[in-house]
Formats: structure tokens, sequence, C-alpha cells
């Protein structure tokens, strides 16, 4: 059996950034896959759910009530090796398109206060599992250490 694409990238090298993990048509459109790594794959701490799902909470509704790219989100979710999410949008874009989205969607976690939208149990079937000052704890490193001031590297994937 072949390798799936996301599995040939080297993550021992691969620092946090925003890729393109892939593009595949859909019809007469193409859906853009990023890689959002928030961490050093083996080589930093991965992130604990509860702060994962706030950030998956906060960053879906964010991003489908945007008033640019609402229309084109597919979908906004955790990578299982929790080290980063994955962002799928309607259309062909590279990843220095969506740098300002992101540096937007993750200021909007960094300062967000209050109920994390979707947190009851009628809404979630894990509505227990939610760390908000982590999630904006680790929005805030994203941040600084990776979005503001992105360098190329972090944009396209190591060879």
């Amino acid at each position: 059996m072949e390798k799936i694409t996301s599995f040939t990238i080297d993550h021992l090298r691969l620092l946090p950034g925003v890729y393109v993990s892939r593009k595949d048509p859909a019809g007469d459109t193409v859906i853009t896959t990023f890689d959002l790594r928030m961490t050093r794959p083996n080589n930093e701490p991965v992130m604990n759910t509860a702060e994962m799902h706030a950030i998956e909470h906060l960053g879906a509704t964010f991003l489908r009530n945007h008033p640019v790219y609402g229309s084109k989100v597919i979908y906004f979710g955790p990578m299982g090796c929790r080290t980063g999410f994955y962002l799928l949008l309607c259309g062909d874009f590279e990843s220095v398109d969506i740098v300002p989205l992101m540096v937007e969607m993750f200021e909007f976690i960094r300062d967000f206060e209050g109920e994390i939208p979707g947190a009851q149990p009628k809404d979630c079937g894990n509505y227990l599992d939610m760390n908000l000052p982590m999630a904006r704890y680790l929005a805030r490193k994203y941040l600084d250490e990776v979005l503001y001031d992105i360098e190329d590297e972090r944009l396209v994937y190591p060879e």
C-alpha cells in the first residue's frame, strides 16, 4: 500500500508553520488542505486535548463567521498527532494567502474571554474537556513564534 502524502513529509525537519498539505479537485474547483503546525513534531510536547478542543471550537466559530472566508471553509479540526490543525478551504490557495487570516483567528483565540461557543452538553459530545487559558497561551505562542513575521521556511514543507 502506498503511503499517503502527509506521511511522506520529513517530520524530523518540520517546523511550526502554515503549509499547503494538498490540493484536491472537487468538481469545477479545488479544495486546499492546510497544515497549521503549532508544535515541532517529535521535538516538543504535543498539545493536550482540552486546549485543542477549545481551539477547535473557537477557530471553527471564527472561520465560519468570517466575512470573506466563511463561505469557503470546508473543515477546521485537530491533527491526530496533536501537533496542529487542518484547515480545508474551497479554492486554490497558497500558504502565504492565508497568513493574515490565521493571524486574525489566533488573535481572536488569544483574546477570547467568556463562554466557549458550543461548550454545552446539548451542543458538544465532550463539552467538559476544554481549557481556555491554555488555548489562549498556545494561540499567543503561535502568533509570536510563527505567524508574526513568518519566514519562508515555515510556508513550504522541507524537502
